[in-house]
């Protein structure tokens, strides 16, 4: 395993060195006013295929610096009040760009796509996508996952209260969402829905949000969608900048501080972060619930080149989460009414170590992407001392390349090659999933051409996945029996997108995908502790395969915005864990050596179907009003016994007034309200599953950006739920039902009142 490793990094030095003899490049440009060719001063010019960008001059000049002679890029162009501009340019051209901008007031009307095989503007990507930016995830949220529920259509989040979020897109989540960052896929056990993703929530400059299947480029897993992670670009040559950001949120008293450096030195550049969050219990309109606070702790950085013949950057991360949890029975106290930031046992403690090696190399017009990593993912369930019962320890080395072509005659091919090792270990004496090894590998080949207004894509992969668990004997009887799964899978995908006019766009997919089954669904036999029950697995799973259409309409002008899209995804061999005929298990408590009756949950296979539509439209009927509206609703249905399929959640309208007025002294001022509806879900599992209530929250905030010398400092006060409304998500691990299948009434509220106090300051020189 590590002789692979260790020849695959030097295989990446041999082609660094010899793509280091690469011409370097120039170009230059400027950036005006469409209507009155004004140059505009500060204007952010991007590229972001090469992680580089600059902003314009006070002659609305810029200069990219030591980039590829050769090549066709997407350069993008944004300033405030006026229309983004993507705009694919010949870096070989000699002639100076110019990009005019028309003033708008929707400032993020073309976004840049990069978690597709093709890197392109939003219009012509025919992936249904979100971009979510920096600015929209701070606020009242408590994690990335929680931030991206709110702003993004058709996404989600299965919860345990506020410090443990898993991402759900188009009813989809655990194994069949992946999550990107540094452009690797996380690897964390993500078959356990009692913990979050391990990635620190303010490391993000944006987020892609894709939509829909994504096994062309990921192989396995990305059946609902992908959630990419983009942290900053380096700054120009020659210049510094960084940000410092604090918030504190009343309702759990959340401390969230985070500081951030980077630089670029003659094209050395370097970056670092250092975050911290802190947490008691939160608080529902019934008092604190018991033992829920969190504590965590991330550092990350990044050390690298960029040149003319493209990029190497190595990032590393090291992410820490204390999260207590309430082993609560039927009949037990579930609020108190103090609380403290000490966390009491039971609690978890999870670590993740990362590694990104990520490359980008140019060949005259060709270049090869090629990502190396290794993750380490601890997990650790402490009963009643710093001695863990439970212990997951798993490394996973990874590869991904991805080789695109010049384009021709419109047509720009990509081939690519994946994989992965995964090795994983139990270190404790309490049991749930054996120790096993993964082995997976992968290739595609996808094809886009474009003409005229249109885009059509293609391509087909080929999969290989083997899982093999380990038997393993404890005083005489076998706790796991083991398997040895090999899996393979032929997937295929098209896509095409038709512009219309500058304000209507539309674009489709069709394709198919697949999912392994991961070693929980193949040899869970033991107590689950996080979710009180006891899982039960089969070695004799198949892999899930997915059937997925889509289709969306994307309008923008002066006074509307919007999209609406529908899809239908139906899943062969869909795989989940049901308690079936009330059946349950008595064992030993090994702490107490009390008897406990637990729920058995047994993982099978049914065949499913999921259907619905997402969308968002925003008024403007003047230029400092905007009524923004998202909303989303997934149908899911258990074809095999025709049932509602479980774990879907409700449908969500989202509606805001923000007012932007300009005043005097005051920059980017805003303040807002808004109502977030969650429809009813009657449409349950009723095996164990009861339904949800609808309900309504109440939002608002306020906010304005303050000048420290020629540094903005970003204020803002944002509140949620602030008319304390108790209610239940459908989603909650918590809520009725969920808690307990002895009581189907004990369940725990979700958090209250919460109102955010928070700043942000980004700074830097301006060379």
């Amino acid at each position: 395993m590590k002789l692979k490793l260790i020849s695959c990094f030097i295989f990446s030095f041999l082609f660094l060195r010899i793509a280091a003899f690469a011409d370097v490049n120039i170009v230059k440009g400027k950036v005006v006013d469409a209507k009155t060719n004004e140059p505009l001063i500060g204007a952010t010019v991007s590229v972001p295929e090469l992680h580089v960008s600059v902003a314009t001059n006070t002659n609305g000049e810029f200069t990219l610096r030591s980039v590829p002679a050769n090549g066709r890029y997407v350069v993008q162009v944004q300033y405030i009040s006026y229309k983004t501009i993507t705009q694919t340019v010949d870096f070989s051209s000699t002639t100076a760009l110019v990009f005019a901008l028309q003033p708008s007031i929707i400032e993020t009307h073309e976004v840049v796509i990069t978690g597709t095989p093709v890197t392109a503007g939003s219009k012509y990507n025919s992936t249904s996508a979100s971009v979510v930016s920096k600015e929209q995830l701070q606020g009242s949220s408590t994690n990335l996952i929680d931030a991206l529920s709110k702003v993004a259509p058709g996404v989600s989040q299965i919860t345990t209260g506020p410090g443990i979020s898993k991402p759900v897109i188009r009813g989809l989540s655990y194994n069949r969402v992946v999550t990107l960052s540094d452009g690797v896929k996380q690897q964390g056990q993500q078959f356990g829905d009692e913990h979050g993703i391990e990635i620190d929530q303010n490391q993000a400059d944006r987020v892609e949000v894709l939509r829909g299947a994504a096994s062309l480029q990921y192989g396995s897993d990305a059946l609902g969608g992908v959630i990419n992670v983009i942290e900053p670009s380096s700054p120009p040559e020659g210049n510094i900048k960084g940000d410092v950001l604090s918030s504190y949120s009343t309702n759990s008293g959340l401390i969230n501080t985070s500081v951030m450096l980077s630089g670029n030195e003659n094209g050395f550049v370097w970056r670092g972060r250092g975050s911290y969050q802190n947490a008691h219990d939160f608080k529902t309109p019934f008092g604190y619930y018991q033992n829920s606070g969190f504590n965590q702790s991330n550092f990350s950085g990044m050390l690298g080149v960029n040149k003319a013949w493209g990029y190497s950057h190595l990032n590393f991360s090291y992410y820490k989460n204390n999260i207590g949890f309430f082993d609560a029975e039927p009949g037990d106290e579930l609020y108190r009414n103090e609380t403290s930031r000490t966390l009491e046992y039971p609690r978890q403690d999870i670590r993740h170590y990362k590694l990104a090696w990520n490359n980008n190399f140019i060949f005259g017009s060709n270049s090869l992407k090629l990502d190396l990593g290794y993750q380490k993912n601890q997990r650790r369930e402490l009963e009643d001392s710093t001695i863990p019962s439970l212990f997951f320890d798993l490394n996973t080395y990874s590869l991904d390349a991805k080789y695109s072509l010049h384009e021709f005659n419109g047509w720009r091919p990509v081939f690519g090659l994946s994989s992965s090792i995964g090795h994983s270990v139990n270190k404790g004496e309490e049991l749930l999933v054996p120790a096993y090894d993964e082995y997976s590998a992968g290739a595609f080949g996808f094809v886009k051409k474009t003409w005229e207004k249109n885009t059509f894509s293609a391509g087909v992969r080929f999969d290989y996945v083997a899982n093999k668990g380990k038997e393993q004997v404890v005083d005489g009887d076998e706790v796991f029996t083991g398997f040895d799964n090999k899996f393979s899978n032929l997937s295929g995908a098209v896509g095409f997108t038709h512009i219309f006019n500058d304000d209507l766009s539309f674009k489709s997919n069709l394709g198919t995908a697949f999912r392994a089954p991961n070693p929980a669904e193949l040899g869970s036999n033991g107590v689950h502790e996080g979710t009180q029950r006891y899982e039960i697995g089969s070695g004799n799973l198949s892999p899930e395969r997915s059937y997925q259409a889509d289709a969306t309409l994307e309008y923008g002008s002066g006074i509307i915005t919007g999209s609406f899209g529908i899809y239908e995804n139906y899943i062969h061999n869909y795989i989940y864990a049901s308690n079936t005929n009330n059946e349950q298990i008595t064992i030993t408590d090994e702490g107490s050596g009390d008897l406990r009756t637990l729920d058995v949950y047994r993982y099978g296979q049914v065949n499913a179907n999921l259907y619905g539509f997402e969308g968002n439209l925003t008024l403007h009927p003047v230029s400092f009003v905007h009524f923004e509206n998202t909303f989303s609703y997934t149908r899911a249905q258990n074809r095999s016994f025709d049932r509602p399929l479980p774990l879907i959640p409700a449908g969500v309208l989202h509606n805001t007034l923000r007012f932007e007025p300009k005043i005097k002294g005051l920059n980017d001022f805003y303040f807002y309200a808004g109502i977030d509806n969650f429809f009813k879900q009657t449409r349950v599992d009723a095996t164990f599953e009861t339904p949800a209530d609808g309900y309504t929250l109440l939002n608002a905030g306020i906010g304005a950006t303050f000048k420290l010398g020629s540094q903005p400092l970003k204020l803002y006060i944002s509140g949620n739920n602030l008319t304390n409304k108790k209610y239940y998500d459908a989603l909650s691990r918590l809520r009725p039902g969920r808690y307990s299948q002895e009581d189907p009434t004990f369940g725990v509220y979700n958090p209250g009142r919460n109102i955010t106090f928070g700043f942000y300051l980004p700074f830097g020189t301006n060379k």
